[in-house]
């Protein structure tokens, strides 16, 4: 990792209006051995739909970790119902000093992400 950034990043993306999502509601877990979260961070994405400082710059652990998305409240805030009230992408961390870039694309009725860069 070069120039200081979250090992961790994320984007999301309001498909059903073609912006970015601002205000979105997300946290970052490490999901345990035992199941148990460990809430690592905790953030808002801006204008831009980015949220870049989920966790300091340094290496991960491996292992599984969780990113929750609150969608309900950001379609609640304009006035649009939602079928899903929050979002949770599981995804694992095999390379400690990888950049790990996990987008989200959301509409009031589905979603989508992908490993990113």
């Amino acid at each position: 990792m070069s120039g200081g950034r979250s090992p961790i990043t994320t984007h999301v993306l309001d498909t059903s209006l073609g912006r970015p999502a601002a205000g979105v509601a997300t946290e970052l877990y490490r999901v345990l051995e035992s199941g148990d979260l460990l809430r690592l961070g905790y953030g808002e994405t801006d204008a831009d739909g980015r949220l870049a400082g989920l966790v300091p710059a340094r290496p991960l652990a491996t292992g599984r970790y969780r990113l929750d998305f609150a969608v309900g409240a950001y379609f609640a805030a304009s006035g649009r119902a939602s079928f899903y009230p929050a979002v949770s992408i599981h995804f694992e961390v095999a390379e400690p000093a990888a950049h790990y870039h996990v987008p989200l694309l959301i509409s009031p009725f589905g979603y989508s992400t992908y490993r990113g860069s």
